[in-house]
């Protein structure tokens, strides 16, 4: 699944065609991906200005001049695609390009979803905060709200691991489990670790590991383990970064550090982390 840098990337990439532009022709080419369109779907989108695109955690946001938002998740395999005007008339859509839209300029921005794990919805945008999705959502990770004192206060006296807590939406949001693996090892900081006993100085570490793995990981155009891809067809190439996510047994990038990488599981996902280093 598409993590925060992933969703962040694609948002940049959409941004310069999308906002400002009218959307003059919206194709829904199916009932529903995960949940069913909401009503009056294509109806709602066209002939609206796209003011604005931002992210809050792994949800693309487009703010519409008629004062709803367009709610997208990109699922396990979703991807946002872009067809510069140019090349619109060469383009036939796909099996999987479920919704296509058009802007004023004649440029498309295809989303395609073989496993229609992805969603998208309409809110009023004064009520987005209150949204299903967002509502009881934590502070973004690369937000001012998002700093050692906050994170000590919510892992004060909880019992579970540190690595389940920072993939709890509702103390930070959009964080997964490929960055959440590399932020701890960065951290110095065992998954393994009762959350409580993170607060204070550890979480003094740990916070500016996640900002610093996340931004590199923006950088890099994300992660390209599946399916993702950035909008202009590009894969992703943080991967080749990994410190220790998907590197079982091989040996601990930390400089003088004799640990080998170790996989166990939790909460039903592979964890990856040096034993040796991360205490």
């Amino acid at each position: 699944m598409p993590e925060l840098p992933e969703v962040e990337t694609v948002c940049r990439g959409i941004a310069p065609v999308l906002e400002g532009r009218t959307l003059v022709r919206v194709e829904q080419r199916r009932a529903d991906l995960r949940f069913p369109f909401p009503d009056r779907f294509v109806e709602r989108l066209e002939g609206q200005t796209v003011e604005r695109i931002s992210r809050r955690a792994k949800y693309i946001l487009a703010s519409l001049s008629s004062g709803e938002v367009l709610i997208i998740h990109l699922g396990m395999s979703g991807r946002m695609t872009l067809i510069p005007a140019a090349e619109m008339k060469e383009f036939t859509p796909g099996k999987h390009d479920h919704v296509i839209f058009e802007t004023d300029r004649h440029d498309l921005v295809v989303f395609n979803d073989p496993r229609r794990f992805g969603l998208m919805d309409l809110c009023p945008e004064q009520e987005l905060s209150s949204h299903k999705l967002f509502v009881g959502m934590g502070p973004e990770p690369l937000g001012n709200e998002f700093n050692e004192e906050y994170l000590s206060e919510k892992f004060r006296g909880k019992k579970t691991s540190v690595k389940a807590a920072l993939l709890d939406q509702r103390i930070v949001a959009g964080l997964g489990n490929i960055y959440v693996c590399e932020a701890l090892f960065y951290a110095g900081i065992s998954p393994k670790r009762q959350a409580a006993s993170v607060a204070g100085k550890r979480a003094a570490r740990l916070v500016p590991a996640i900002r610093d793995v996340l931004q590199r990981a923006i950088a890099a155009g994300g992660s390209t383990l599946k399916d993702y891809a950035r909008v202009d067809g590009e894969l992703g190439y943080f991967q080749h970064n990994f410190a220790v996510y998907g590197r079982e047994g091989e040996p601990c990038p930390k400089k003088g550090c004799t640990g080998t990488i170790k996989r166990i599981v939790q909460g039903g996902r592979s964890t990856f982390y040096c034993p040796v280093c991360q205490g």
